[in-house]
C-alpha cells in the first residue's frame, strides 16, 4: 500500500518527541492525577458497604422515588452477593474521578463556546474528533506517555466523556431566553453576574444533562481502559473475554450494566423536581426578580 501523506508517522514521531523532551511534565501531571483518584478511590473504600447501600438508595427515593430506591437496593446487593462488590467500588471511584476532571474543564470551555463564536468554531472540530476517534485509540499515546496504570485510563477517559459537557453546556447557555438576558443586561448585571445569576441558573437542565452523558460515557471508557491496567470490573470483563468465560463475563457486564442504570437515573433527577417531575421554567416574573437581585445597585441620579 502506498503511503502519500505519513500522517501515522508524524503522529508518532511527535508523541516520541514529547516522551523524549517533556517526561518530567508528564511525570508531574500524571503524578497529580494518581492522587487525585487515589483519594477519591480510598474515600470510596472507606465506606462500609451497608453505608454505600444506603447512601444510594437514599438518593434514590428522594429524586426518583420509592420503586427505583427499591431498584437500586436490590441491584447493589446482587452485586454484592456475587461478589464484584469490591470492584464495583473501584470503578465507581475511576468514573467519578475522570468525570470530575472532565467537568472541570468541560463546563468552562462551554461557557467560552457559548460567549465567543470564533472559539465555537474552532473548539467544534476537536469535540468532532474526540467523540467519533475510536476509543482504543486514546489508550496508545496514554499508555506511552504516562505507563500503564489508573492515569492512563482516566485521562483516555477524559478525552472520550468531556465533549457532552462542553457541547451541552454551550447549548444550555445560548439558548437561555433573550429577555431575560437583555433584562439582565439593562437592570445593569456586569457579565459575571449575568452568566451565574442569570444564564447559569437557567441553563442547568442542559447543563445536567451533560453531567449525565459525560458520567456514562466515563463508565463504558473505564470499562475499556482496563486494557492499560486501569483496574476494576474492567478487569472481570476483559478476562472473560481472554478465557472465554460466558458465566465470569455475563456477572460482571451485569454489574456494570446496574451500576450504570443507578448513576443514569440519579443524576438525570437532579434536572427534574424531586419525584421524576420536570422543573418548571422560571415565569416572566420569577425571571426578572431573579435579574433584578443580580444587578447592582444603581447609583441614584
Amino acid at each position: 500500500m502506498s503511503e502519500i501523506i505519513p500522517l501515522g508517522r508524524w503522529v508518532d514521531d511527535s508523541v516520541h518527541y514529547l516522551l523524549d523532551h517533556d517526561a518530567n511534565t508528564f511525570d508531574a501531571i500524571g503524578k497529580g492525577i494518581e492522587s487525585f483518584a487515589a483519594l477519591v478511590e480510598h474515600s470510596l473504600q472507606a465506606i462500609p458497604m451497608w453505608l454505600m447501600i444506603a447512601i444510594f438508595v437514599g438518593i434514590g427515593l428522594w429524586r426518583v422515588g420509592w420503586r427505583f430506591a427499591t431498584f437500586a437496593l436490590l441491584s447493589l446487593l446482587l452485586i454484592y452477593a456475587t461478589g464484584f462488590y469490591d470492584e464495583l467500588v473501584i470503578t465507581l471511584g475511576l468514573t467519578l474521578s475522570s468525570t470530575v476532571i472532565s467537568l472541570v474543564f468541560g463546563i468552562p470551555i462551554g461557557i467560552w463556546t457559548a460567549k465567543n463564536k470564533h472559539v465555537n468554531m474552532i473548539v467544534r472540530p476537536i469535540l468532532d474528533l474526540m467523540q467519533t476517534m475510536p476509543a482504543f485509540v486514546y489508550l496508545i499515546p496514554a499508555a506511552m506517555l504516562f505507563g500503564l496504570g489508573r492515569v492512563p485510563g482516566i485521562l483516555s477517559t477524559v478525552i472520550f466523556a468531556m465533549p457532552p459537557a462542553v457541547r451541552l453546556t454551550s447549548l444550555g447557555i445560548r439558548h437561555v431566553n433573550r429577555e431575560i438576558v437583555e433584562a439582565g443586561q439593562a437592570f445593569g448585571c456586569t457579565p459575571w453576574q449575568l452568566l451565574y445569576k442569570v444564564q447559569f441558573p437557567n441553563a442547568l437542565p442542559s447543563i445536567m444533562q451533560g453531567v449525565n452523558q459525560t458520567i456514562m460515557m466515563a463508565l463504558s471508557m473505564v470499562i475499556i481502559a482496563s486494557m492499560v491496567g486501569a483496574g476494576g470490573l474492567g478487569n472481570d470483563v476483559l478476562a472473560s473475554i481472554q478465557r472465554l468465560d460466558i458465566g465470569l463475563g455475563f456477572e460482571s457486564g451485569l454489574s456494570v450494566v446496574l451500576l450504570a442504570i443507578i448513576l443514569d437515573r440519579i443524576t438525570e433527577s437532579f434536572g427534574r423536581a424531586p419525584g421524576g417531575a420536570k422543573q418548571p421554567k422560571l415565569s416572566g416574573l420569577r425571571s426578572m426578580m431573579r435579574v433584578r437581585r443580580a444587578a447592582p445597585v444603581a447609583q441614584q441620579g
